[in-house]
């Protein structure tokens, strides 16, 4: 048991530390990436296909992976693993295969449609190159997960992030400024990691398809898909609104403001990462339901601080992309928000999780995602980027509303939900007035009174009382 736990301890800091090391590469690039690319549209034909390659891939895992998880482990022969492993192999590339013919055969059609520039079909072939052998990779370090072999699925991909961002740069700074010196890099460095596994894969890529075993892997995989395809589309789809309402510039500007909202990750990570297995072994303990009220709550107010702040210095922050990205910053906080509501309702789903009732997470981003689609229709043909923005954050809001009743349905936690609500809106309009006094150049007095505002709300909602709350008090809410 003991042993168990450290494994347990040590493979989940492992992963936090790389999951908190791609990140920071990433955003370590991402004000390089800007100063070779000055115009925000050139970001925002990469922050395009960046989300539409994420679409892809979706659509080439095909719920594959929670699929594969479970078969893989349901049997103990090593023989019938290879074998799974092997079709989902199959399966995937044949995936990729096709969307590459689609590309081929759509063609320069296809770059104009997307991206507004026939000529820019090579970026689109980059892409679907990254894709392949990102495709095989994957499933190679997801083998090697599963195997416990968990430091060789670290530094293959802390090694991959490293040589993307060296290689991005040799060759912006010494071939040429565009974004195809960007996706170059990323298949250099995808074909370097691949060769790296190699020893690993070929076992793996055997052009063997099994149809009783494709069944049985796509009959579990093909529920998935929808609460994934949800979540892509409240992620992505008002980016492809904005750019047909607005311009490439607005989703640069949008991208920029993302990249920098995704900052908070590297706070939650951890926590996520750690939350269901800790929350799974406390659930029968008498006094859990208190417990799990003071985290909702003090994880709650850590976020909305952490909001705050963010719109507090962005302005400051922001600079160090230059005068054309700088509109960027009075949007980052608001997405802030929404990333910390991507991260929160994984908090507040304990009895959904307890209960094996993870349909109710499909059904809250499946609505979701209808309601965003219809809001980008509304709102971003008159407010623009706000209009995504506020899409983005209903979108959000509904869907965690949503998770909470049906998770304190299945197991309740004696926390109100009017407080949650209360502290999280006041949040949003002390950033509010925050942003209105930086747009206006209003003296930093008003920012002081926004924070007392936010303080005194606080205060107001007495949550030092859900802090004190004793096991006797758990129905007294």
């Amino acid at each position: 048991m003991l042993a168990q736990l450290k494994r347990l301890g040590g493979d989940s800091l492992l992963y936090a530390l790389m999951n908190v090391g791609t990140k920071l590469i990433a955003f370590i690039m991402f004000p390089i990436y800007t100063h070779f690319l000055p115009n925000p549209a050139d970001f925002g034909v990469l922050d395009y296909i960046d989300r539409y390659a994420a679409m892809l891939t979706f659509v080439v895992i095909f719920g594959t992976d929670s699929a594969l998880a479970f078969y893989y482990f349901d049997t103990k022969d090593e023989e019938k693993r290879k074998v799974y492993v092997q079709n989902v192999m199959v399966f995937r590339i044949a995936m990729v295969a096709a969307l590459f013919l689609l590309v081929l055969l759509g063609g320069s059609w296809l770059s104009e449609k997307l991206l507004d520039n026939p000529s820019l079909v090579h970026l689109l072939y980059l892409s679907i190159g990254v894709l392949f052998l990102d495709t095989v990779t994957a499933l190679v370090l997801t083998v090697l997960r599963y195997e416990f072999k968990t430091l060789k699925v670290v530094i293959f991909t802390v090694l991959k992030m490293l040589l993307i961002a060296v290689l991005s740069y040799l060759l912006l700074q010494f071939y040429f400024a565009s974004i195809e010196s960007i996706l170059l890099g990323r298949v250099i460095s995808a074909a370097v990691v691949l060769l790296l596994v190699g020893k690993y894969a070929i076992k793996y890529i055997r052009f063997t398809f099994t149809k009783p075993v494709i069944r049985e892997l796509l009959k579990y995989a093909a529920p998935l898909v929808p609460a994934s395809v949800a979540f892509w589309v409240i992620s992505n789809s008002n980016v492809l609104f904005l750019k047909e309402y607005a311009s490439f510039t607005e989703v640069g500007l949008y991208g920029t403001a993302i990249k920098f909202a995704s900052l908070i990750t590297l706070l939650t990570s951890g926590v996520q990462m750690a939350w269901r297995p800790y929350s799974m072994s406390i659930k029968e303990k008498k006094d859990s339901p208190i417990l799990f009220s003071k985290l909702y709550i003090g994880i709650l107010l850590l976020g909305t601080f952490g909001v705050m702040f963010v719109a507090t210095i962005m302005p400051w922050v922001i600079q160090l992309l230059g005068d054309q990205y700088y509109e960027a910053y009075k949007y980052v906080a608001p997405v802030s928000a929404v990333t910390f509501l991507n991260f929160y309702y994984m908090i507040i789903s304990v009895g959904i999780f307890f209960t094996k009732q993870t349909k109710y997470i499909s059904y809250a981003f499946g609505i979701a995602a209808i309601i965003n689609i219809a809001l980008n229709f509304f709102l971003i043909p008159v407010l623009g980027i706000w209009g995504t923005v506020l899409s983005y954050m209903l979108s959000y809001v509904i869907a965690v509303i949503f998770i909470f009743i049906k998770s304190q349905k299945a197991y309740y936690v004696p926390v109100s939900s009017g407080k949650m609500i209360f502290l999280f809106a006041n949040m949003l309009v002390a950033v509010a007035s925050i942003i209105y006094v930086q747009e206006n150049d209003l003296s930093w007095i008003y920012i002081a009174l926004a924070w007392v505002y936010f303080l005194v709300t606080l205060l107001l909602s007495r949550v030092d009382r859900d802090f004190r709350r004793k096991p006797s008090q758990a129905a007294e809410v």
